[in-house]
């Protein structure tokens, strides 16, 4: 392997950032979407399928989220949800984040709570 496809390799993001339709597909399919919003942002509304888990929580704890299933990360703007993520595909999972986050999912006319 070459100096370059070595260092494309090592730079590449270990996880998809995917639209609010993207994400809606995996999660007809049956994806976990994880909202790593604070708990106080969590209370302004929040997509009705979501498991809140904190990023700092996430940062020690799986949280019970299962390997099995891919993982899309939502926060509020797609920031923690990058960090989310990555942190997940670092641990094995099949992991995405929602390029907007909350915003995007709000502007494509999804349903909150």
């Amino acid at each position: 392997m070459g100096l370059i496809a070595s260092l494309k390799k090592h730079l590449r993001k270990p996880y998809r950032t995917i639209s609010v339709p993207q994400a809606k597909e995996l999660l007809s399919s049956g994806a976990t979407l994880v909202d790593v919003r604070s708990a106080q942002e969590w209370q302004t509304g929040r997509a009705p399928q979501a498991k809140h888990v904190p990023l700092d929580r996430l940062r020690t704890s799986s949280a019970g989220i299962q390997k099995t299933r891919p993982v899309i990360a939502v926060c509020a703007s797609g920031v923690r949800s990058a960090s989310a993520a990555r942190l997940l595909a670092a641990d094995g999972y099949d992991a995405y984040s929602i390029r907007g986050g909350m915003a995007a999912w709000r502007q494509a006319g999804e349903p909150v709570r």
